[in-house]
């Protein structure tokens, strides 16, 4: 699966990527979620290079376990790395 299909399977919003803030507000997706104790629910946003960085993480992640990969999942509970 290439960049652009992987792109495609997350809902894209303009946001501040968790690992590059100086980018500015840039196209962002969620890839992951936190729970402050004092504020509910915070979700993690990603820029384009992040996503893909962590979506090539699960996939050699699976490789060696064994385990299932399935592209477009980052920010569902469990799925960021």
């Amino acid at each position: 699966m290439d960049r652009e299909q992987i792109f495609d399977l997350y809902d894209w919003a303009d946001g501040h990527c968790f690992r590059h803030p100086s980018k500015g507000r840039v196209p962002t997706a969620v890839v992951g979620t936190v729970h402050p104790r004092s504020d509910g629910e915070r979700q993690i946003r990603g820029c384009a290079d992040c996503v893909i960085g962590l979506e090539d993480i699960r996939r050699e992640q699976a490789a060696r376990t064994g385990g299932d990969y399935t592209p477009g999942r980052l920010g569902e509970a469990g799925q960021c790395s």
